[in-house]
């Protein structure tokens, strides 16, 4: 397991790098100005299409697809700490590069159980990134921590497929430009457990599909929103199923996990965002007789973000490393525990940071408070804290089982 970059990451790193300086940090109050301007949480302003043009120029667009004929051929591993640049501006960032979630989960699943006709007609807009898109997956009337309760329904009538239930949290859904939903629902209620749902594409203009409402996530309404999608009787042609009837959680389980790498190192460069500004405050701010970075309480804030930072970065390093040469289903323990290490690092870094920071902290002239927010939505999104302890745990518990493989680590 070797950390150290290779010339290719390297060279990707550095043009990444060169880029934020350049375009995407210096953007970011053109893009609050634009939306101010419009008045509308929804819209797509103009800056980032310019940022788009931008990176398709420099060669920085859809990293994280391993398929060098429609991204760049990264390996997870290779991905990951381009990812976590881009998380230091991810409002601009990610969508820059074509590499925002929820997009690039359902562009990963079109393109390992895409029909031909499906990648042509869906896969193709969103690599070029012209469209947008959403995932129904969670619903507002059931436990979805248990996916096993959703009670959507993907019944077949004929040449059709008719899908019928209520979805929220459908990331990106408010938006004019999200064209397709990749929904997930019961098929057959009488299988066993885990094929009794599927996937299926649903255009967004597909009769009986309303968008309720979108309701502000910790005060704030990100662009596209997190709607309530309602699909009441919508028909769609059999063609539109994603892989076989009753592999909806095999596809669930093939776009999650490198989809929490991607989220979890885009924390991390959160975080390192807030350090940044957390020692960068603390040096020119002067209370008590002196700069605030010599009082002893701030110096173990300090230190304890960087111990915090560099531990979850390495193990969602290993993590990544682990899906590339065992698969997402040998590294399942380290894909939940990372999806509990990144977002609760954020959290406290950010929390620290809004501290020193003072009043000033909480408002919109610092980033500090949205990145705290976004921390807190993570420990929530993609299953909770809870659901991924829960699975390290017995996992765990199960190496000590009679039979089991013995641990690695024996006490006398």
């Amino acid at each position: 397991m070797d950390f150290s970059y290779s010339p290719k990451v390297t060279d990707f790193r550095q043009r990444l790098l060169e880029f934020m300086d350049e375009h995407v940090y210096p953007a970011e109050p053109v893009y609050q100005t634009q939306m101010e301007e419009a008045g509308d949480p929804n819209h797509h302003p103009p800056v980032i299409e310019e940022l788009k043009r931008v990176a398709r120029t420099r060669g920085l667009w859809n990293l994280f697809l391993p398929d060098p004929e429609h991204g760049a051929g990264l390996t997870v591993e290779e991905y990951a700490p381009l990812a976590e640049i881009t998380g230091r501006s991810p409002w601009l960032a990610p969508e820059a590069l074509n590499c925002s979630a929820p997009d690039t989960g359902n562009m990963e699943i079109l393109h390992m159980f895409g029909t031909p006709d499906q990648k042509e007609r869906w896969l193709v807009p969103l690599l070029e990134g012209e469209i947008r898109s959403c995932f129904g997956m969670t619903e507002p009337d059931v436990a979805s921590s248990d996916a096993r309760n959703i009670r959507t329904r993907i019944e077949r009538d004929g040449d059709d497929y008719v899908v019928t239930g209520r979805k929220w949290f459908s990331s990106g859904a408010a938006s004019d430009r999200c064209k397709i939903a990749i929904v997930m629902g019961k098929t057959d209620p009488d299988a066993d457990t885990y094929h009794q749902q599927s996937m299926i594409l649903v255009p967004f203009d597909a009769p009986g599909v309303t968008v309720e409402r979108s309701p502000r996530v910790f005060g704030y309404h990100d662009r596209g929103g997190h709607p309530v999608v309602h699909y009441d009787h919508v028909r769609v042609p059999a063609s539109n199923l994603l892989g076989d009837e009753g592999g909806g959680f095999a596809i669930a389980q093939a776009r999650l996990g490198p989809g929490r790498i991607h989220h979890c190192m885009r924390a991390i460069g959160a975080a390192e965002r807030c350090f940044d500004l957390m020692v960068q405050r603390a040096k020119a701010r002067e209370a008590f007789g002196g700069p605030i970075s010599d009082k002893g309480v701030v110096q173990n804030w300090i230190a304890e973000a960087r111990l915090r930072i560099e531990q979850a970065r390495l193990l969602v390093l290993k993590t990544a490393w682990m899906i590339d040469n065992v698969g997402t289903k040998g590294a399942r323990v380290e894909i939940a525990a990372i999806k509990v290490v990144a977002p609760e690092t954020l959290v406290w870094v950010a929390d620290r940071a809004m501290q020193v920071f003072g009043g000033a902290g909480f408002t919109e002239d610092f980033p500090l408070a949205e990145m705290y927010a976004m921390g807190r939505w993570l420990q929530i999104a993609d299953g909770p804290d809870e659901v991924h302890m829960r699975s390290v745990a017995r996992a765990e518990i199960g190496r000590y089982e009679p039979g089991a493989v013995p641990p690695p680590y024996v006490f006398d």
